[in-house]
């Protein structure tokens, strides 16, 4: 027959672990999360367990089981590798009605284990006939989806309230981080940037509201007001509003304009990070913003204006001096003037530079070239926006890398 399943809630109560090996190291976190009160009686302990007794979270008599380890314990853990131990601890647990969990032994436990996890209040416990790994398969699958939304998460009576910024990453929806995505799956109302994962609103529910904020460059855009007043407007109907953009929405992402918007105006706002591009795309084009030895310092910059445009308040003489890595942002149409003043002012006209078209993407593909021909080998190879340009040393490691790979090669 299959097993009843029940919920126990061990706070304040005794729970005894008989064995200090690995499944005893796997099983104590999670009564201790329980609030339950542990004692484990064994001769040794592994290293984990060890850390937990010096932090006096769980109480350890070193020595082997003795007949009334059992008394008062609420639950019983057989974990030993002596088979005729845990048998003695389960008769006794038995005889005294106390549930115990063989883990040796499916058959002769009164009790299993199942394989559980939590997401916010939901807990998840998967039993499957006392097979502990398909268990454990079919729990990460359901707890997968319903970190991303994949399980109807706007059923919940506890949906969020006001406005949700979540950075949505560099490109890739498998980047995004498991709290945006649910935060997304719980959205009334989405409003999203040109650079969020696009194959992301694709698996919101028919009846979301999709309000494209896209600022096409030189094209197409809707002014960041507009977007301001979408945000506080759809927030004081009742609706759960995330604002979807790419990367980060701190990092050149207007966060901050729209975070003072909602508060003036009394609604409250989620804070969700991204993967910035900033970092994220150097790192798939395998490039290290920093390396040791090589650069401990990266500037990030937004070339939204040329270096000669009097609004520019970028110093590019002292990232020129630097011998930090710089990743540039918005940079492509105004490459040749950026290349121009950092040789002007000092960078060497050999740095090795990179720039990483659809960073993250299927279409992701990338030009090396120095700094003083980086600008006409983009314009031959046809590279478009969005793009990040690396400027350094570390552009190197990149290729060294490639290069082992390729000596690698059968």
């Amino acid at each position: 027959m299959g097993p009843y399943l029940l919920g126990l809630r061990l706070s304040g109560r005794r729970v005894l672990v008989v064995g200090g090996g690995r499944v005893a190291q796997r099983r104590v976190p999670a009564l201790l999360e329980a609030g339950a009160e542990v004692t484990v009686v064994s001769p040794s302990v592994t290293p984990a367990l060890d850390d937990l007794i010096a932090a006096g979270r769980v109480t350890w008599h070193a020595r082997p089981y003795e007949v009334g380890d059992c008394d008062g314990a609420w639950l019983v853990q057989a974990c030993t590798d002596d088979r005729s131990v845990n048998t003695a601890v389960a008769a006794e647990a038995e005889a005294k009605r106390v549930w115990c969990v063989r883990a040796d032994d499916k058959d002769a436990s009164a009790a299993w284990t199942p394989a559980t996890g939590r997401v916010d209040e939901i807990s998840v416990a998967v039993t499957a006939g006392g097979d502990p790994r398909r268990a454990a398969g079919i729990r990460d699958a359901v707890v997968g989806a319903l970190r991303d939304g994949t399980v109807d998460a706007r059923r919940n009576r506890t949906k969020p309230v006001g406005v949700a910024l979540v950075g949505g990453g560099p490109g890739d929806p498998g980047l995004i981080t498991v709290r945006g995505r649910q935060l997304l799956a719980q959205a009334d109302v989405v409003v999203a940037d040109r650079l969020a994962p696009r194959a992301l609103l694709d698996e919101l529910a028919p009846d979301v509201e999709l309000i494209d904020a896209a600022k096409v460059p030189y094209g197409r855009s809707l002014p960041q007001e507009t977007v301001n007043e979408l945000l506080v407007d759809r927030a004081r109907q009742g609706k759960f509003v995330v604002r979807l953009k790419g990367g980060d929405s701190f990092v050149f992402g207007r966060g901050g304009e729209e975070l003072i918007a909602c508060a003036e105006a009394g609604i409250p706002v989620t804070i969700v990070p991204g993967l910035t591009s900033a970092v994220a795309v150097p790192a798939a084009a395998g490039v290290p913003v920093t390396h040791r030895g090589v650069s401990q310092e990266f500037h990030v910059i937004s070339v939204h204006v040329a270096p000669d445009d009097p609004r520019s308040t970028v110093d590019w003489p002292a990232l020129a001096r630097s011998q930090g890595t710089l990743v540039l942002l918005m940079a492509l149409e105004r490459l040749p003037k950026v290349a121009e003043a950092l040789i002007r002012d000092g960078r060497s006209p050999e740095t090795p530079v990179m720039v990483v078209q659809d960073g993250t993407l299927p279409t992701q593909r990338a030009v090396t070239a120095s700094l003083s021909t980086v600008a006409d080998r983009v314009s031959a190879a046809g590279i478009r926006p969005p793009a990040i340009v690396i400027v350094g040393d570390v552009v190197r490691i990149g290729q060294e890398v490639e290069m082992v790979r390729a000596e690698r090669l059968p």
